[in-house]
C-alpha cells in the first residue's frame, strides 16, 4: 500500500511505500505546543519507506532526542522523530487519507492530558454547513492544497 500526504499549502509532500504502523496520541506539553492543540495524533512508519516528493520539511529540535518536522511556509506539523529510531511518527492529519487509521493503540504523555479531553465525545456535533450561514458557505472555499498529489 502507498500512502501520501503533506502540508496545508502543498509546498511539502510525501509518500509512504509500506503499511502504516501503530497509531497513538500524545498529550505531552511538547506536542501540545508543536500542534497548538490538546496534543497530537501520530502513526508510525518505517523511516526508509518515507519519500519526500515535493519540498522538504523544516525541523525543530524540541528536546535532546526529538526533532519535529513542519512546513516552513504554512506551519503544518508533519512528524516527530526520535534520534536513532528507524521509525518516524507522521502526524495523522497530514495524511491525504487520515481515515485510513482505524484504531488508536495508545495514549502517552498523559501527565499533561487536559482535563476536558475525556469529555470531547459528549459535545454536540454538527457539520460545517450546519454551523455556517448559506452566505458563509459560499465564501468558505478552501485555499489549501488538495488531498492528493498535483
Amino acid at each position: 500500500m502507498v500512502y501520501s500526504g503533506g502540508c496545508q499549502c502543498g509546498a511539502v509532500r510525501f509518500k509512504v511505500a509500506s503499511s502504516l504502523g501503530e497509531a497513538s496520541i500524545c498529550h505531552c506539553r511538547m506536542c501540545q505546543k508543536a500542534f497548538g492543540s490538546w496534543g497530537a495524533a501520530f502513526v508510525a512508519v518505517d523511516k526508509a519507506s518515507l519519500t519526500w516528493t515535493r519540498g522538504a520539511a523544516a525541523e525543530f529540535r524540541s528536546s535532546a532526542i526529538v526533532n519535529r518536522g513542519f512546513c516552513a511556509g504554512c506551519g503544518t506539523p508533519l512528524y516527530m522523530h526520535e534520534h536513532g529510531d528507524n521509525q518516524i511518527e507522521l502526524a495523522i492529519g497530514s495524511l491525504d487519507t487520515p481515515g485510513a487509521i482505524q484504531k488508536i493503540s495508545r495514549e502517552s504523555g498523559v501527565e499533561s492530558k487536559l482535563h476536558w479531553f475525556a469529555q470531547l465525545h459528549n459535545l454536540p456535533a454538527e457539520t460545517t454547513a450546519e454551523s455556517r450561514t448559506a452566505a458563509d458557505m459560499l465564501q468558505l472555499k478552501s485555499l489549501q492544497h488538495p488531498d492528493h498529489d498535483t
